[in-house]
């Protein structure tokens, strides 16, 4: 083995063999971690020639220790984990897979949505607890074509959600600065912005990233002008929600619901207002997971990690922002 390295920081598949051999194949050496803290990953990722990350953070102290010219690539879609902008200026290579779970993430969002809009879950507790009470439980239900579906950010997940969304004759409206006119006009949705979004939607659905603009977008004032039947699903990332602020609005009656996929901090701390809240569906950053997803996304990083040693550039670099 030559003294490159490849480093995993941490994962949640059964196992790592195609990175492995990918690694092996090109006579680096090959390391898997467990890491969940920033001084962890800078540990295990020092000197490296390739990391790959999943969950836990690499700021920018972790990044400075990689090797000159190494790559840095990210299981997954979003990249907000990694400082990205120390990675550039470093001259580090950064790629992540934006295409391996666009199905999954659109059919656990639809999942979410229509659990929460048929009331599924409060009538489910409703006959374990002894009551035989739909219309008790459910009011006020109005019909899947009476409902206007919002989308904060229409990008790949999103239009597989709007697809999914179509037949039940929702009305769309649509907040994302990428949408024009004519594109709006071709999907037969409503171009609009944030604020209208929030007060016209009978339903909101996240699907932007986390960047300078949407962090901590449903807040307190933002929530504040939503429709007091309106229900939330967040299936793109957690710092997208003031987690204090929605749990307070559930508990106060101000939303209809919501549904959580990801959250600021995970797993979800054990004193978060989330746990408490009512008429609140939680999943364990779970909408990504199908056995075939784990498939794609393992060896499409396995195939990154193989390009990297022979020199050459990730499949899908993270973009310049």
């Amino acid at each position: 083995m030559s003294g490159r390295r490849v480093v995993v920081t941490d994962y949640t598949f059964p196992a790592l063999a195609r990175e492995q051999a990918a690694a092996e194949a090109a006579g680096a050496r090959f390391e898997a971690h467990r890491c969940r803290s920033a001084a962890e990953v800078a540990a295990a990722i020092r000197g490296a020639d390739v990391a790959v990350v999943q969950f836990a953070p690499c700021p920018a102290e972790a990044v400075a220790g990689l090797a000159p010219g190494a790559t840095l690539l990210r299981y997954g879609i979003g990249y907000d984990n990694i400082d990205v902008a120390a990675a550039r200026a470093r001259g580090v290579h950064v790629g992540y897979v934006p295409d391996y779970c666009i199905a999954e993430v659109a059919d656990h969002s639809v999942a979410m949505l229509l659990t929460l809009l048929r009331r599924i879950v409060p009538m489910d507790r409703s006959v374990r607890q002894g009551r035989w009470d739909a219309v008790g439980v459910a009011r006020p239900l109005r019909p899947l074509a009476d409902t206007v579906v919002g989308f904060l950010g229409l990008g790949r997940i999103g239009r597989e959600v709007l697809a999914r969304l179509r037949p039940f004759g929702c009305r769309f409206l649509v907040a994302d600065p990428a949408l024009d006119a004519p594109a709006a006009a071709a999907l037969d949705v409503e171009a609009c912005g944030a604020g209208a979004l929030f007060a016209g939607a009978d339903a909101l659905l996240l699907h932007a990233p986390a960047v300078a603009g949407t962090v901590g977008i449903v807040n307190r004032a933002t929530l504040a002008t939503m429709r007091p039947h309106a229900v939330i699903v967040n299936t793109a990332r957690g710092r997208l929600v003031d987690e204090a602020a929605l749990a307070a609005a559930l508990a106060e009656g101000r939303i209809g619901g919501a549904a959580l996929d990801v959250f600021e901090s995970e797993p979800l701390p054990v004193d978060s207002p989330l746990r408490d809240a009512p008429n609140l569906i939680l999943t364990p950053h779970a909408a990504w997971y199908s056995d075939a997803a784990i498939d794609r996304l393992q060896g499409l990083v396995a195939a990154d990690i193989a390009r990297a040693l022979e020199g050459g550039a990730p499949r899908c670099p993270v973009p310049a922002n």
